[in-house]
């Protein structure tokens, strides 16, 4: 929000160059140049991490385009429709089964978020493409054998050139935000590396720790967050029918939690 009147492909450029910046000295700090020399010179391995900081990108590209838009509705339901990808993906490819209660959440997540896209009134293309790249980009890392820190690294070395070239573009033709607009708006770029890697990093640390059913439903917490922070923060509208939706949603999340519970616990003493 606070970048609005920065273009949304610049600040995904800016996301990318400076993510890099700060993730590079972190793999020579833990002493991973091996591994990210191993991975570089390996071609399957660089063809699948292609294609995931495609779908990355492509999602930060279309968050921020619908954030700076006006489009938070559409952005807030592509991140509750993205943990429902994550277990179809999960089921689908991974061979990861549901049990009763577990399918019970499915079902009203799935009841919630259906629900919140009749109420929106048409095709939500926006949440459709947020919810199925990051979807893709999970199951992917879940299954490619790379570190997290050298993998997220090795996707914005893949980004940096065009995003690099397209910065300098910018500048050359006056159209750039960087160092031309104010200080502020200079340090919100330099930040959106820290607000970028983090959370990546610690995803894809997750996705290959957990089953990707489990890390579906976690992900709900985001756009929770969301959800307050346009009601009590940007003092959004919030309609009957978000939190009718919204209630269904957490209902799921207590109905999946419980499960996991009492599955956990059985298992233990079973052991």
């Amino acid at each position: 929000k606070t970048l609005t009147a920065v273009p949304a492909l610049e600040i995904v450029s800016h996301r990318v160059v400076w993510s890099f910046l700060i993730l590079m000295p972190l793999i020579l700090f833990r002493g991973r140049w091996k591994d990210f020399l191993s991975v570089l010179t390996n071609w399957r391995s660089m063809a699948i991490l292609i294609v995931t900081s495609l779908f990355v990108s492509c999602n930060w590209l279309i968050y921020i385009w619908a954030i700076n838009n006006g489009f938070l509705l559409q952005a807030s339901l592509g991140y509750y429709i993205n943990p429902l990808v994550n277990v179809l993906l999960g089921t689908l490819f991974l061979k990861e089964r549901l049990r009763s209660f577990q399918v019970l959440a499915v079902l009203l997540a799935g009841t919630g978020v259906l629900y919140l896209t009749l109420v929106y009134g048409q095709f939500p293309w926006i949440a459709c493409i947020l919810g199925f790249t990051f979807g893709f980009y999970g199951l992917i890392r879940k299954v490619i054998a790379v570190g997290s820190l050298v993998g997220l690294t090795m996707e914005t070395f893949l980004l940096t050139a065009p995003a690099l070239g397209y910065l300098i573009y910018l500048d050359m033709n006056g159209s750039a935000a960087f160092f031309k607009v104010s200080l502020q708006i200079d340090l919100l770029l330099c930040g959106t590396s820290v607000v970028t890697a983090l959370p990546l990093l610690l995803f894809a640390m997750s996705a290959r720790r957990v089953r990707l059913t489990t890390l579906g439903f976690l992900q709900y917490i985001a756009p929770s967050c969301m959800l307050v922070m346009a009601v009590f923060v940007f003092l959004e509208p919030f309609r009957t029918e978000q939190l009718i939706s919204f209630v269904l949603i957490w209902a799921a999340l207590a109905v999946y939690s419980t499960d996991s519970v009492v599955h956990f616990r059985k298992s233990g003493l079973a052991g």
